[in-house]
């Protein structure tokens, strides 16, 4: 059942971002060229994932396991320090300059295009870089 819904919650979810646009990296591209012809329309779409996530979270937190039985793992940071901060740069960056984000690129995988295959390849390696990097230092930076 776990299964099932987890993959019922992620074909919902990719066909939300394809259906927004959020999966067209030339429409995520010019929501983020304030200096051309820029395109509002993502911001509707981040606006009302942002709501109904925010109702989403405000249940979760109510709750001490979720619907199908799990322990509820609430996140529990709340500084705002320099590994946040330079993530977050990284993240905006790599969005920016290719036009995906981690949903949208792995909901694309399928389409036969090279561009998705490519971020979501850099996207791993960078995952795997940064948890060498912990590993051998012994904490994140």
């Amino acid at each position: 059942m776990k299964l099932l819904s987890a993959f019922v919650a992620g074909l919902i979810f990719g066909l939300g971002l394809i259906l927004s646009g959020m999966a067209n990296p030339s429409k995520v591209i010019a929501f983020l060229d304030l200096a051309g012809p820029w395109d509002p329309s993502l911001a509707f779409v981040m606006g009302g994932a942002i709501a109904v996530g925010s109702v989403g979270f405000y249940f979760a937190s109510k709750r001490s396991r979720a619907v199908l039985g799990d322990v509820m793992r609430m996140p529990t940071a709340t500084r705002i320090d320099r590994p946040l901060v330079l993530g977050s740069l990284a993240f905006g960056a790599g969005w920016g300059l290719a036009g995906y984000c981690p949903g949208p690129a792995v909901a694309t995988l399928l389409s036969g295009r090279s561009e998705p295959l490519i971020f979501v390849l850099a996207m791993l390696a960078g995952m795997a870089l940064y948890e060498m990097q912990t590993r051998f230092s012994g904490k994140p930076q």
